[in-house]
């Protein structure tokens, strides 16, 4: 196990870029962001429930520790999906009760993958309980009411939005209208009644309109016309440049336009190296940067050094 004394030092370096400190939080999100490379559908996610995390903690009035840990608990929650087959966590259609049963084993593992990290106190509530309810009719736990912590309510309330608004292939993203109505009737049961609240509040006010469908700020979200999946930009992409559908294979170009870069089919498949994922090294630099600044040492010693 790592020492206080050398996780605080290399939580004092220079910059949040270079530190090991952040180093170790950007190997946590980058495992976390090839979870998500896997799933052709889900483009984005985790970018979107951290920034809606955000959002929602600091309307809360959380302090600037508290929002930043539950920022990076956003981008980390799905961490344990890596021990999900790509059979069901890729499935064209609904789960059977049996695959569901297997993608309700994802906190659990993300948990157990946590064991032993120097930074796991950090986003272990967010990572392992953002599926409990008030009702005590989540999972893994069955925990009720208080006894869920902050930080899971809040990032189960993201991550339930975000899943609703988001396109899968079995049913269109819901509009953000219709999302809100369900966070306003499950107030109580199924999300926290308080922080739910500001969370409509939030969207009745615009305020999550420039997340909702992109994968990174300014960037929206494009879909494949062959087979529906969505096409992630990345920040730095120029005119020319290809890109891939991680679903059908298909090969996009690039063309700037005034609204942005746009894909545009070339009519090929990309090959086999072509369709690798990439992690994001810029967008998870910049949110490390942003949550190290954020985190007081002593404090994030404290609540990393916690046992499980």
């Amino acid at each position: 196990m790592i020492g206080s004394k050398q996780l605080s030092t290399w939580l004092r370096g220079p910059t949040a870029g270079t530190t090991h400190g952040a180093q170790l939080l950007a190997s946590l999100m980058t495992m976390a962001w090839f979870v998500e490379a896997r799933d052709p559908y889900t483009g984005g996610h985790l970018w979107r429930v951290s920034r809606y995390a955000r959002l929602l903690a600091e309307d809360a009035g959380l302090s600037p520790d508290e929002v930043a840990r539950i920022e990076l608990g956003g981008f980390l929650h799905d961490l344990g999906k890596v021990g999900v087959p790509d059979a069901i966590l890729r499935k064209a259609d609904r789960l059977t009760d049996e695959e569901y049963a297997v993608i309700k084993t994802h906190p659990d593992v993300g948990l157990r993958m946590l064991a032993g990290h120097p930074l796991a106190g950090l986003v272990r509530d967010a990572v392992h309980l953002h599926h409990e309810r008030p009702d005590g009719r989540g999972y893994p736990r069955g925990l009720k009411g208080e006894a869920v912590p902050v930080t899971a309510r809040i990032v189960g309330i993201c991550d339930a939005f975000d899943a609703m608004t988001s396109h899968r292939p079995y049913r269109a993203g819901m509009p953000i209208e219709k999302a809100l109505d369900i966070l306003r009737r499950e107030k109580g049961a199924q999300f926290d009644e308080p922080l739910a609240t500001r969370f409509v509040g939030l969207g009745e006010a615009g305020r999550l309109n420039h997340v909702l469908a992109h994968s990174d700020e300014g960037i929206p979200l494009q879909s494949c016309p062959m087979c529906g999946p969505t096409l992630v930009l990345r920040r730095g992409l120029v005119a020319g440049q290809r890109i891939y559908c991680r679903n059908c294979s298909g090969e996009f170009e690039l063309n700037a336009s005034e609204i942005g870069m746009l894909a545009k089919p070339t009519g090929r498949q990309g090959s086999a190296s072509d369709l690798e994922p990439e992690a994001d090294f810029e967008l998870i630099r910049t949110t490390v940067a942003a949550a190290v600044a954020n985190l007081p040492i002593l404090k994030l010693l404290d609540m990393s050094l916690e046992p499980a």
